[in-house]
C-alpha cells in the first residue's frame, strides 16, 4: 500500500518546466508521442490550428492512459508479475498484530520461535479477536493450534478473569494425545500470563481434575467424554461465566462416537458465547454441528478450498501394489533400510500394532507403539519419546492420526489402508507439517485394493506409483513361520493380530474396493506367519455354491450361509459390539 501511493503520488507531481496548474500524468517525454497517436500535416509556413489540434490529441490520449493505470494501481485483485499488491504488501508477522494482542502473548509467541502467521493464522485470529463465530477448514500441519489459542488467550486476558470467575475458554479435543500437545503449547504461550488453565482427559485422576475445577481454571483444554462427565457430576466446577467453546478437529471427533456428548455439552454450556469450529475437512456433520452450536452468521474460512491438493506441497506421495503373502516382507525390509529415520507407520487394529511391536523388537529391530488398548501412561510416555526422539519407528492406529504435531517425521507408511480419503490425509498429515515442511508418504495395496485410487484422485491427492526391486526384498517367510510356530506368546499375538486385521478389514465402509470376500485368507495367514490359516471366527468363505449374506442387524460381522445351511454353526459369530478387537479410540 506504501509503494502504491508513493507510486501514485509521484505520478501526480507537476512538473517543474510547466505552470503548477498543469500535473505531469505519465513518468515518459510527453514531446515523443507514441506511433499510435496520428499528428496531423501542416505546412513549412507553419499551422498553428493544426499544431494546436495535435496537442489536444495528445494531452488527451495521455489523460486516458494515466486514469487507466491509476485505476490499476488501486485495484487490489489485479495481478502483477505473479502476486497482487494486497497480497504482496500484506504484513503476515506476529509483530503486526501489536495493536490488538497483548504484549505477554507476543513475548509467548517470539519465546516459540514463530514470527510469521500462516494462511490459517492469518484469516482467523483478527476476526476471532472481535468476537465473531468461525468456521475453518485447512490442511493438516497448517497452524490451526496457535490460530485458536491467541484469540482465547487475549479474551481471558482482556476479561481479567481470575481464578475466583472460574472456566472462560473450554477447547475439546478428540484424542488424549491432541489434548495433551494443545496443552502443551498453550503452556509456552501462558509464560507470560497469569492467567490459570488446565487440562481433564480420559484415564487421569479424576478427582485431582475435580479438585483443580473447583479452584478455578480460566482456560480448560478437556476431551469430550470427561468434559460431560464433570460437567454433570462435578458440584465445585464453575462454567457459568464460559465466553468461547473451541472444538478442534471437529470432524475427527465426531468420527469417533462423541455426536451424542457433544450435543449434551453444547446444551449444558451457556449460550451467550463465542464458538470456533475447527476442522481439516468439511463434512455433513460438522456442517450439522455448526448449525446447533454456532451464531446465526458465522464467519467461514477455507484456506484451501481453490487448492489443487488436499494436502501440503512438500509431501511426496507413492504407493506401491503388493499380494496379501509378501506383506510383512517388504515392510521388513523398508523399515530396515530406513532405520536411521523418522517413521510412523499404521495398522487397522490395535492387536495388530501389538503383534508387529513384539515381533519386530524380537528379532532386534527397535519400536515403539500407540494404540487405543494401552493404559493412558504407556501412551503419553511413548508418545512424548518418539516427539524427542531424532530417529525411531513409530507403530499405531489411527488414535494418532490427528492433529498430533510430531516433530520431523521422514515417513508416513500405511502398512493396512485407510478406510476413506479423509482418513488418508490425516495420517499423511504427521509429515511436512509449517510452511517448509517436508515429507514422504507410503501407502500399500493389495492388487484387488487400487480401486482406492480413483477415490483419493476424486479429493484431490496427488499419488505416483513407487517402484521397488522385489530381488532386493528380505526373504524371512521360513524364519518367520518357524519363530511364530515355536514361540507361544508370539504365537498367540499373532492369531489375535490375523483375527483382528479379517474382522476391521470387514468393517470398511468401501465394501466396493475392501470386500471381505476377495481376501485370500491362506495368503494373509503367511503375513503373520502361519502355514495354515488359524481358526477364525468370521465367515468370510463359504463353501462351493452358498452365497454370503449379511446377518441382519450385525453390523458386518457374522456372515451366514444361504438356503438351509445357516443353523450349522460351523463359525462362531461375533457382535461388533462384544469384547472382540477392532478399531477403536478411547475417549
Amino acid at each position: 500500500d506504501t509503494i502504491k501511493g508513493d507510486a501514485v503520488a509521484q505520478l501526480n507531481q507537476p512538473s517543474p518546466a510547466m505552470k503548477p496548474e498543469q500535473k505531469v500524468l505519465l513518468a515518459h517525454d510527453e514531446t515523443a508521442p507514441p506511433s499510435s497517436v496520428k499528428k496531423r500535416k501542416h505546412t513549412s509556413t507553419g499551422d498553428p490550428q493544426g499544431a494546436f489540434s495535435a496537442w489536444v490529441h495528445w494531452r488527451v490520449f495521455t489523460a486516458i492512459y494515466s486514469q487507466t493505470l491509476l485505476h490499476v494501481l488501486r485495484k487490489p485483485s489485479i495481478n502483477i508479475g505473479a502476486r497482487c499488491f494486497q497480497g504482496a504488501f500484506e504484513d503476515k508477522s506476529f509483530v503486526s498484530l501489536a495493536d490488538l494482542v497483548s504484549e505477554n502473548t507476543l513475548r509467548g509467541v517470539k519465546d516459540m520461535g514463530f514470527e510469521h502467521m500462516t494462511e490459517i493464522q492469518h484469516k482467523t485470529i483478527r476476526p476471532l479477536l472481535e468476537g465473531r463465530d468461525v468456521l475453518a477448514a485447512a490442511k493438516t500441519g497448517s497452524g490451526k493450534t496457535l490460530a485458536f489459542l491467541i484469540p482465547c488467550i487475549e479474551l481471558i486476558y482482556k476479561l481479567k478473569f481470575m481464578p475466583r470467575n472460574g472456566t472462560g475458554v473450554i477447547i475439546l479435543s478428540p484424542t488424549r494425545e491432541l489434548a495433551m500437545q494443545t496443552y502443551g503449547v498453550m503452556k509456552e504461550l501462558m509464560t507470560h500470563h497469569i492467567h490459570t488453565y488446565g487440562l481433564v482427559m480420559g484415564g487421569s485422576n479424576r478427582s485431582a481434575e475435580a479438585q483443580k475445577l473447583a479452584n478455578g481454571v480460566n482456560i480448560l483444554v478437556a476431551t469430550p467424554g470427561r468434559l460431560l462427565d464433570h460437567l454433570q457430576n462435578t458440584p465445585g466446577f464453575m462454567f457459568k461465566n464460559l465466553q468461547c467453546l473451541i472444538i478442534d478437529e471437529a470432524d475427527r471427533i465426531l468420527e469417533v462416537g462423541f455426536e451424542e456428548e457433544l450435543k449434551q455439552i453444547i446444551k449444558l454450556l451457556p449460550k451467550r458465547r463465542q464458538t470456533m469450529l475447527f476442522s481439516a475437512t468439511q463434512t455433513r456433520k460438522v456442517e450439522d454441528l455448526a448449525r446447533i452450536s454456532l451464531k446465526k452468521e458465522p464467519l467461514y474460512v477455507g484456506v484451501d478450498d481453490n487448492k489443487d491438493t488436499a494436502t501440503v506441497e512438500g509431501l511426496e506421495q507413492g504407493y506401491v501394489v503388493c499380494p496379501s503373502e509378501k506383506r510383512f516382507l517388504l515392510l521388513f525390509t523398508f523399515l530396515k533400510k530406513n532405520r536411521k529415520k523418522k517413521l510412523m507407520v499404521f495398522f487397522s487394529s490395535c492387536m495388530s500394532v501389538k503383534f508387529h511391536y513384539e515381533l519386530l523388537n524380537y528379532i532386534d529391530l527397535p519400536v515403539m507403539a500407540i494404540h487405543g488398548k494401552q493404559k493412558q501412561t504407556k501412551r503419553t510416555t511413548t508418545f512424548f519419546q518418539f516427539c524427542n526422539a531424532d530417529s525411531g519407528i513409530l507403530l499405531c492406529t489411527d488414535v494418532a492420526a490427528r492433529g498430533l504435531d510430531i516433530p520431523e517425521v521422514d515417513w508416513i507408511v500405511q502398512y493396512d489402508p485407510p478406510d476413506d480419503p479423509k482418513e488418508y490425509i490425516h495420517r499423511v498429515g504427521r509429515t511436512a507439517r509449517g510452511i517448509e515442511g517436508r515429507g514422504h508418504a507410503l501407502l500399500i495395496l493389495r492388487p484387488e485394493e487400487l480401486g482406492f485410487l480413483r477415490f483419493l484422485k476424486q479429493a484431490k491427492v496427488p499419488l505416483s506409483e513407487f517402484e521397488f526391486s522385489w530381488s532386493k526384498i528380505s526373504d524371512i517367510q521360513s524364519q518367520l513361520e518357524k519363530l511364530i510356530e515355536k514361540n507361544y506368546y508370539l504365537h498367540k499375538s499373532a492369531q489375535e493380530a490375523y483375527k483382528s486385521y479379517v474382522r476391521a478389514y470387514d468393517s470398511h465402509s468401501l465394501k466396493q474396493i475392501y470386500n471381505v470376500e476377495t481376501l485370500n485368507l491362506p495368503q494373509v495367514a503367511l503375513s503373520f506367519g502361519f502355514k495354515v490359516p488359524p481358526y477364525v471366527d468370521l465367515n468370510v468363505h463359504s463353501s462351493k455354491g452358498a452365497k454370503l449374506q449379511k446377518r441382519g442387524g450385525g453390523g458386518g460381522f457374522g456372515y451366514q450361509k444361504s438356503k438351509n445351511m445357516h443353523k450349522a454353526k460351523i463359525f462362531k459369530h461375533v457382535n461388533k459390539g462384544g469384547k472382540g478387537d477392532r478399531r477403536q479410540f478411547s475417549r
